[in-house]
């Protein structure tokens, strides 16, 4: 089967192994050949070949004329290949949707488009976020007929909100896309030397509650807990962050790290650590708490992605409000008993267990053969 992919990724074509190089090294064996079109990208127009069978194809336009680039280029490599599926990767103001809606018009050859988060769902952090839901909305209502089904990554949130929308149940695919490396992410033998009570590992953005996370520090701080708490990540609100911590008088009990060299280092960081916490107001994951659940580090969360689904029953951690008081209890009651907590580390890895790396990208892979042998047309024309 041939796939055909409009991604906004920006990585691998100037050199970067990011998350995406990494899926797609073992999902492109599921299949004879993957061309993946992307955005124009710093330096010659020159396509980038991965595993003998992944065709990274940059835009030779701008951002904005991203649709007619991807209805041409896909047309032309639809003709010379006979592509199966087209999948978008959609977000943003939804190039690659408009994209491959027109495209599969012309084609018959179906898309499925892609949602794994939507900005301001649950809550928006900002107007920006706002204004991000509002367009999504309404690229819904207007890809619903045009698109062969959505898939989505929790069970939970987006299809709920997917058929609020007015998406029939039929066309929402739950595909989940947490590839854990459980060589990597694992507990090791013994007990590790503890080197913070809590980490966050991610980008530095609105998004990620950063405030609510310095807010309840201080809090429990006031309580007389001190909690040592370590950041990963680099972004935008690296700065305020910093200032936030500055101010709030924090600086002896919280460190800061930018960059982690490799997936061991990671894990060793999570296994050093007595909880993992999310405070974002919206996510499709995310990744990094279910690695650190991996490495038998439970978790506090708001409910967002697919942590309602890992920790509604309170096994594994904890769930939070999207204030910094319920974020301060939650952190409370997981390091407040070592005993449980440990209980609680044991549940999280277990809970990680179906998202390992092989097992997961083969379930995708499942999905998206089964998603185009439905929607096959035999006259689809190039």
């Amino acid at each position: 089967m041939k796939l055909m992919m409009f991604s906004g990724d920006r990585q691998v074509c100037v050199g970067e192994k990011g998350p995406f190089h990494s899926m797609l090294r073992s999902f492109s064996t599921h299949f004879e050949r993957i061309d993946v079109l992307v955005p124009p990208q710093p330096g010659p127009i020159v396509t980038t070949t991965l595993f003998d069978k992944v065709h990274f194809h940059p835009a030779d336009c701008s951002r904005f004329a991203m649709p007619r680039y991807l209805f041409r280029k896909g047309r032309e490599l639809i003709r010379e290949h006979g592509h199966e599926l087209i999948i978008s990767h959609d977000y943003g103001l939804f190039y690659n949707g408009r994209g491959a809606a027109k495209l599969s018009r012309a084609t018959g050859v179906p898309y499925l488009s892609e949602i794994h988060h939507v900005p301001g769902v649950p809550v928006a952090a900002d107007r920006r976020e706002v204004f991000e839901r509002w367009i999504t909305r309404r690229y819904v209502h207007w890809a619903v007929s045009r698109a062969a089904a959505f898939r989505v990554v929790n069970a939970t949130e987006m299809p709920e909100l997917l058929r609020s929308w007015g998406v029939p149940a039929e066309k929402i695919e739950v595909i989940p896309s947490l590839y854990i490396d459980l060589d990597v992410f694992r507990p090791v033998p013994g007990q590790l030397e503890f080197q913070q009570d809590m980490v966050f590992v991610g980008r530095l953005v609105a998004n990620k509650g950063l405030d609510r996370m310095v807010a309840a520090l201080a809090l429990l701080r006031k309580s007389g807990q001190r909690v040592h708490a370590l950041f990963v990540g680099k972004g935008p609100l690296a700065g305020e962050l910093r200032q936030r911590v500055r101010q709030a008088g924090l600086e002896d009990t919280t460190r800061f790290i930018e960059w982690v060299d490799t997936p061991d280092d990671l894990a060793d960081i999570y296994r050093r650590s007595r909880v993992v916490v999310c405070a974002s107001t919206c996510e499709g994951g995310p990744r990094f708490t279910v690695e650190a659940m991996a490495c038998g580090t439970p978790a506090v969360s708001t409910p967002v992605g697919v942590m309602t689904e890992l920790l509604q029953d309170g096994e594994a951690g904890r769930l939070c409000g999207f204030h910094a008081e319920g974020l301060a209890a939650a952190l409370l009651d997981v390091l407040g008993d070592e005993d449980r907590r440990r209980r609680m580390g044991r549940a999280a890895w277990e809970r990680a267990q179906p998202h390992e790396y092989e097992r997961a990208i083969a379930n995708y892979a499942d999905g998206v053969k089964r998603i185009a042998a439905a929607h096959a047309d035999p006259g689809a024309r190039a």
